[in-house]
């Protein structure tokens, strides 16, 4: 078995196991490496440069011992299975996400506990699964974005050959399988990169940290170190398709942009397996390039994440406009994203204080992700609060319908299908004290202009993590059943909708002032009225049939509408 690792700057090499110090050689491409019996690496290894600190392997597979411990071997042949090779999931025309973070989707927060649930998505309607980050970061508990083994699933919810298993298990279930990756920054804790080589560019920082060296000297292996990564666990552990979390801080000015590296990687290993595989950016610079051709001058990514029309309803229902919620104004916002993708097109934001995004010519609905709530939506708020938490059940009720029902990609957060009502805090573990107690301070002082009369939750605290956990039991109470029964209810008619070859873009009509809303598109009607009192709201010349309502005491299907009631129809000749 060969070891081998990146070290331009070293000038000795060695592998250091658990009773001995071997040298490594030195090859002209900067890598060093040695050969040995997998015997020999049993109890684990790491590398030494010019006599040091023995390290991690940058690319190890696994870390049971956290991010100090020794690298252990994993050979995927031994436990991957056949079921993921033949499964072949539902186009994103057709799907619906559900973004999941297995440390808190069940109260033990393990991979093999989380595969007792999935026949909950089944029925619910999930046609993809989206974990967020598995690289290996600090402590016990965490999001995930402070990731610093990129390579080795974090311990804490299971072993490599669990993850595998849970990933068979989905598609067993027809279910397919994404991840939440990052490739813009690495954790402050436990990240020796740098130790290893110039990683890092010296001339952009994120606001997490150094951005990687992906356009400066010695930038070609950091590169291939992060596509190799991609490949991995697309090809290694069966997962269908990756979610890039921030590109737009993703930096890199080479004539060919990582990303455009990434998709043509990605495109070839699909071609070789013969399996259908998605790259999903988010990216909050409304910027169609993402997902443009090649040849029309973009990266050829499948999807990005699109906000706008989060933020829109979430400014029209909750009625918050600090942030970036300052830019959206209403109802007519509510109805541009859903008739176009975008609000902002290039227009003068004045959250940013400049002009923002570009008209999405040409782009398809497929190729946007839109969702009410989120991991980001949610957990960046003080105290985690979900929708469910604020908002009255028709106002619930409304939103899942414009996402769900829109001509875009739906994505679901954990619980958002029966309005859980546990909060999404951001919980940390970092074993640096001095770390640890930095991230509280500068949480609390991240939302001191906001005068909060309770003290913001300690993202170190170990209560901040268990109060984020998903409380299953609520799904029988009758409020959480009847949210529960809508959002099943959307979701069939979702897939009904998606055996139309009707237009990608929706017809939406709208009055601001006498607050309501219609959209059509692929055969289903939603009409919407957001006011105080009953009125009508005008519909489309046909013959429509009402098949969803939120308000099931009212009757009828003509064109008034109840206060706060949402309607959906299906034409009849369908």
């Amino acid at each position: 078995m060969i070891f081998r690792v990146w070290a331009p700057h070293a000038s000795s090499v060695e592998i250091v196991l658990e009773r001995a110090r071997l040298p490594m050689r030195r090859r002209l491409d900067d890598y060093w490496d040695i050969e040995l019996d997998e015997s020999r690496v049993q109890q684990g290894y790491r590398y030494s440069l010019d006599g040091g600190e023995p390290l991690p392997d940058p690319r190890s597979r696994w870390q049971p011992e956290g991010i100090r411990g020794a690298s252990r071997v994993v050979d995927s042949r031994r436990w991957q299975r056949v079921q993921g090779l033949e499964f072949r999931p539902r186009a994103l025309a057709q799907a619906v996400i559900y973004e999941l973070h297995i440390g808190t989707f069940t109260p033990q927060g393990t991979y093999a506990a989380a595969a007792t649930r999935l026949a909950h998505l089944v029925e619910l309607g999930i046609t993809h699964v989206e974990l967020m980050p598995l690289a290996t970061f600090p402590g016990r508990r965490g999001w995930g974005y402070d990731g610093v083994y990129l390579y080795a699933p974090f311990p804490g919810y299971g072993t490599p050959a669990e993850l595998g298993a849970f990933i068979d298990t989905c598609h067993s279930l027809g279910l397919a399988v994404l991840l939440d990756v990052v490739y813009n920054h690495l954790g402050p804790e436990g990240n020796y990169l740098a130790s290893f080589g110039p990683y890092f560019s010296n001339r952009v920082k994120t606001v997490w940290g150094p951005t990687l060296n992906f356009d400066g000297p010695y930038s070609d292996p950091v590169r291939q170190f992060v596509l190799d990564n991609a490949l991995m666990w697309l090809r290694d552990y069966g997962f269908d398709g990756l979610r890039l979390d921030a590109v737009h801080a993703i930096y890199g000015f080479e004539a060919v942009h990582v990303l455009e590296d990434l998709s043509n990687g990605v495109k070839e290993l699909a071609q070789q397996l013969g399996r259908e595989l998605v790259l999903i950016a988010e990216s909050d610079l409304n910027d169609p390039r993402l997902v443009r051709s090649v040849d029309r001058g973009g990266y050829d990514l499948d999807a990005h994440w699109a906000d706008d029309l989060h933020h829109s309803v979430h400014r029209f229902l909750t009625g918050e406009s600090t942030g970036y919620y300052a830019d959206y104004e209403g109802l007519a916002d509510i109805a541009t994203a859903l008739r176009e993708g975008y609000v902002y097109q290039g227009q003068h934001s004045s959250y940013r204080r400049r002009r923002h995004g570009r008209a999405p010519l040409g782009i398809r609905a497929d190729q946007l992700v839109v969702a009410s709530q989120n991991h980001d939506q949610i957990g960046n708020r003080a105290f985690g609060e979900r929708l469910s938490m604020s908002l009255s059940v028709p106002q619930l009720k409304a939103a899942a319908a414009l996402i769900v029902l829109s001509p875009f990609v739906p994505l679901l957060f954990q619980g958002e299908e029966w309005g859980a009502q546990t909060p999404f805090l951001y919980f940390t573990d970092f074993l640096d004290e001095r770390l640890g107690k930095a991230v509280a301070q500068g949480r609390r002082e991240e939302f001191a202009a906001f005068a909060w009369q309770q003290e913001i939750p300690d993202p170190q605290a170990d209560d901040t993590f268990t109060r984020s956990k998903l409380d299953w039991s609520e799904m029988s109470e009758p409020w959480h059943a009847d949210i529960l029964a809508w959002y099943r209810a959307l979701i069939r008619l979702r897939h009904f909708k998606s055996r139309w070859l009707g237009p990608t873009q929706a017809e939406v009509e709208v009055d601001p002032e006498a607050l309501w809303l219609t959209v059509l598109h692929a055969g289903v009607l939603a009409t919407f009225n957001f006011a105080a009192a009953p009125q009508a709201v005008p519909m489309p010349t046909g013959s429509w049939r009402v098949v969803l309502h939120s308000h099931p005491e009212e009757r009828g299907e003509g064109e008034r509408l109840g206060a706060g009631a949402t309607r959906v129809f299906a034409a009849r000749q369908a």
